[in-house]
């Protein structure tokens, strides 16, 4: 079967972690002792064949981490002007694709099923796939091919939520909190 390629967004500075910038939450480690960011790209690497992943300058060590693992990693110089910043810098370098499946560094959480399943969406033609628990959407979100332009258009801390009121989202029915659970502060850690 053709593959998707992962985007991982780990560029985001964690303000709301932690405002003197001094503690990265995708550093920090979950019951077991991984790494925030090392979970969430575990799940993806399981998935697809392919991620490319995008970290700040001066990361704190996130990229070697992520290297380590099996990602492609691409260093974002304008990642402080937002997360559609970082997503055009990922799509730049990950090239042509099938699709995407965009996911978030600081989401550990979601469960390998969910990720296959927006794979197998936008294989099976859906242009936007957005996963959907308890009635609210979540992350992360896959996109088809047919999407490349007005993705490379999005800019600064826009994302992609344009592209998702403008276009029609097939919406994946999952039994996956995860996919509402980041890491923004230190009470989101699970002790």
């Amino acid at each position: 079967m053709a593959a998707l390629t992962g985007i991982l967004l780990a560029a985001g500075r964690g303000r709301r972690f932690d405002p003197a910038g001094v503690r990265n939450k995708l550093l920090q480690t979950l019951p077991g002792g991984e790494p925030v960011v090392a979970a969430s790209a575990r799940h993806l690497l399981a998935c697809l064949p392919r991620v490319v992943a995008v970290v700040p300058p001066d990361d704190g060590g996130v990229g070697d981490i992520l290297r380590e693992l099996g990602c492609e990693v691409t260093v974002c110089p304008d990642a402080d002007t937002g997360m559609g910043a970082s997503l055009v810098h990922a799509l730049r370098h990950a090239g042509p694709a099938e699709g995407w499946l965009v996911a978030l560094g600081d989401m550990p959480f979601v469960a390998d099923a969910t990720l296959a399943a927006l794979r197998d969406a936008v294989l099976d033609g859906a242009g936007i796939a957005v996963p959907v628990y308890a009635g609210r959407r979540g992350n992360p979100v896959a996109f088809g091919a047919c999407h490349r332009e007005a993705l490379l258009g999005l800019g600064g801390d826009q994302g992609a939520r344009r592209l998702l009121q403008a276009h029609p989202v097939t919406e994946i029915l999952v039994q996956d909190p995860g996919i509402l659970r980041d890491i923004d502060t230190p009470s989101d850690l699970p002790a």
